[in-house]
């Protein structure tokens, strides 16, 4: 099982390693076949501020990939307006999970993913989002079939609870959320984000 967090130049931290810390934790669990990676157009990346990465994976890995979790940055317009790049991005979502996290929404909308359903996206890429002819939803988190949304960069716990709970069903979910959530708070933590996934009318793990 493959996830692959699309980080391109320009990403934002929040988004990309918040998903990529809570997804892997079925890895140090023990769950062999769960694979997360970095997945990104060159073999290196810099985030918005200064932060550098190597990949892990390439775009044509995430084509291939179980689900794939878009995230956000500074330069995503400028990679919307990459044609040759964006023509790299074959993602089914028939054949897989896809969520988006704050600008990354943009980038759906662009590669036409999104249609008419409404979608969730920060403030500052909201006009990008509407401008591409989706409405934009003033809320967290939302999901329908196999696309998820979200706005915030700590919205990104809700992201990563629905992909779990798609790929590996709602305990793996909770325990998830519990191992992260702050001491004191676990409860209304895991519940808060269980909320948001069981909206989304999560069907049965895939």
């Amino acid at each position: 099982m493959h996830i692959a967090i699309l980080t391109f130049d320009g990403f934002n931290e929040l988004d990309s390693l918040i998903a990529y810390g809570m997804l892997s934790r079925l890895t140090l669990r023990g769950d062999a076949d769960w694979r997360v990676s970095i997945c990104s157009p060159t073999p290196r990346v810099t985030s918005m501020n200064g932060l550098t990465l190597d990949a892990q994976s390439t775009l044509a890995d995430a084509n291939t990939a179980d689900a794939v979790l878009v995230g956000s940055g500074m330069k995503t317009r400028e990679v919307a307006a990459d044609a040759a790049l964006m023509a790299q991005l074959q993602l089914d979502p028939q054949r897989k999970l896809i969520a988006a996290q704050c600008s990354g929404t943009f980038l759906l909308a662009k590669l036409g993913l999104l249609g008419s359903v409404p979608a969730c996206t920060d403030l500052t890429s909201k006009p990008w989002v509407q401008a591409a002819g989706v409405q934009v939803l003033n809320q967290a988190f939302v999901a329908r079939g196999n696309i998820a949304t979200a706005g915030g960069c700590l919205s990104a716990q809700y992201v990563c609870a629905w992909l779990v709970a798609r790929l590996r069903g709602e305990e793996a979910a909770r325990e998830v959320l519990h191992y992260f959530a702050p001491v004191g708070e676990k409860d209304t933590y895991v519940a808060r984000a269980m909320a948001h996934v069981a909206a989304a009318g999560v069907p049965a793990a895939v």
